[in-house]
């Protein structure tokens, strides 16, 4: 798990093809490595990743198949920046929003403009993803927590202060940048979790149903 609060900016080193996925080499700029260990996972552009070799000021990781499909990490080149955190502990300050560091989906920034000194980000998402996105609800972009300003059908904006816009990979982004989008957790168990009531009284109506009918009160031809 994480927070959504990037610790550093970091940039991609290499990007090496390896059995149809990739392997991805991480200069982690100011990232405390202190307490990461190899298979810990860091978040990169908010995908969680497994550290497979550790250097000084650095770390590697393989980069799935299906990872490459889901998120935007198929198109990172040496020298593109990445956003890093590692993972949450307990001791932790949970400065953001519970983020598990599995994507969503891919969205797209469309435009940006000053908003007294903020810039307002706004950014499009596949249909699908839409009705979780709520006004003053939590996003994660690739692994910033943010607070969502406005909603319109698959649109959403959100404001970026002064130190996000210089301490993340906003500052690079341009009109047409693929973005790693995550859902608040809680919609998405929220929403599971009234599937399987609404699931549950369709059943307990079909066993009613039967019962009347087998009891003479409904004639069922």
């Amino acid at each position: 798990m994480f927070t959504g609060i990037i610790q550093a900016l970091g940039s991609v080193e290499q990007s090496e093809a390896r059995g149809g996925d990739i392997r991805l080499r991480i200069n982690c700029g100011h990232l405390d490595l202190s307490r990461t260990q190899l298979g810990d996972s860091i978040a990169v552009n908010g995908v969680c990743l497994t550290a497979i070799e550790l250097g000084d000021r650095s770390f590697s990781a393989d980069v799935s198949l299906e990872t490459m499909n889901k998120t935007s990490l198929d198109s990172l080149a040496a020298g593109s920046p990445v956003n890093l955190e590692t993972a949450l502990t307990l001791n932790d300050a949970l400065g953001g929003h519970l983020v598990s560091g599995h994507v969503d989906g891919l969205g797209t920034m469309l435009e940006m403009h000053p908003d007294a000194r903020s810039i307002r980000y706004r950014f499009e998402v596949e249909p699908a993803l839409q009705h979780y996105i709520a006004a003053k609800g939590s996003v994660t972009v690739d692994g910033t927590s943010l607070t969502v300003n406005g909603i319109d059908g698959n649109r959403f904006d959100v404001n970026i202060v002064p130190h996000t816009q210089q301490k993340t990979v906003f500052q690079y982004y341009q009109p047409g940048s693929r973005v790693n989008i995550e859902v608040d957790i809680i919609a998405r168990y929220l929403e599971r979790l009234l599937q399987g009531r609404a699931e549950t009284n369709r059943d307990k109506d079909q066993q009613m149903l039967e019962t009347l009918i087998k009891s003479g009160f409904i004639n069922h031809e």
